[in-house]
């Protein structure tokens, strides 16, 4: 009972960042998974497990808000779903860890440029389609591979790309349900073809991921409210700081700074 109430808080804190902001939720959890002693492909497969559920009523509190750009989701989803198979494939098949610097670097310096440049005028215009597909590739494999990587990559390069924080943040919360599904698929597939020989028994750790979807659930309602009230300059300056704290703790695990 313990473990399912702890989880259920790191669900509900997790899950009101990432309908705010585009990200944290599946950062936050496999962390959190992780200092609990799971492996990371078994903190990835339990985080997706619970992020069918979350994505689910965040991107239907943002599609109730109107904060969603359509034809930014159907030119997303289809690369997102692709990267997030191929990463799949890679965390069961190698050790991912060796990525996590790499990641790290990307956010810290898209964190900052975030940050300074909500200083300035932020312009509203239309994300190209060129900038679109490897953003998506690359988002859905890193969210793979390391059990969070689809919002500080996606939201991030979109956001740099010039588009509205409003529609961009709605938009990638809800194409992230299409790619937590295809995720789950995955690492579904992989256990029943043998191909995930160290799946180890995920059904022991049912108290941790049902904390995880409850307080995710609890949470999720607000995402819409928050992103349509909150003004952009503020989304965009929260999102980079975010992006920077989260980039430099994840250097200081991969350094051991922190154990």
């Amino acid at each position: 009972m313990i473990t399912f109430l702890i989880f259920a808080f790191v669900g509900f804190v997790a899950q009101a960042v990432d309908g705010a902001l585009g990200m944290a939720y599946g950062v936050v959890a496999t962390t959190t998974l992780l200092t609990f002693g799971f492996a990371p492909a078994q903190a990835s497969a339990a985080t997706h497990g619970a992020e069918l559920f979350t994505t689910a009523a965040s991107g239907t509190s943002h599609i109730a808000n109107r904060n969603i750009d359509w034809k930014l989701f159907w030119h997303l989803a289809p690369f997102g779903i692709l990267g997030g198979v191929v990463g799949t494939y890679v965390l069961t098949s190698f050790d991912g860890s060796v990525m996590r610097p790499f990641i790290a670097g990307y956010m810290l310096l898209i964190g900052s440029y975030l940050f300074f440049r909500s200083f300035k005028k932020i312009p509203s215009k239309p994300v190209q389609g060129a900038v679109v597909a490897p953003l998506g590739a690359a988002g859905g494999f890193f969210d793979a591979v390391g059990g969070g990587g689809w919002g500080p990559v996606v939201t991030t390069g979109l956001l740099g790309a010039g588009g509205a924080p409003r529609y961009v943040i709605g938009t990638v919360n809800t194409t992230e349900f299409l790619v937590t599904l295809a995720v789950s698929a995955s690492f579904v597939t992989a256990i029943l073809t043998g191909h995930w020989e160290e799946a180890g028994d995920l059904m022991d750790n049912l108290s941790a991921v049902g904390g995880l979807v409850v307080g995710g659930l609890l949470a999720a309602p607000m995402a819409g409210i928050l992103v349509r009230k909150i003004p952009e300059k503020v989304l965009l300056r929260s999102v980079g700081t975010l992006i920077f704290v989260l980039a430099i703790y994840q250097f200081a695990r991969y350094f051991g700074v922190l154990g």
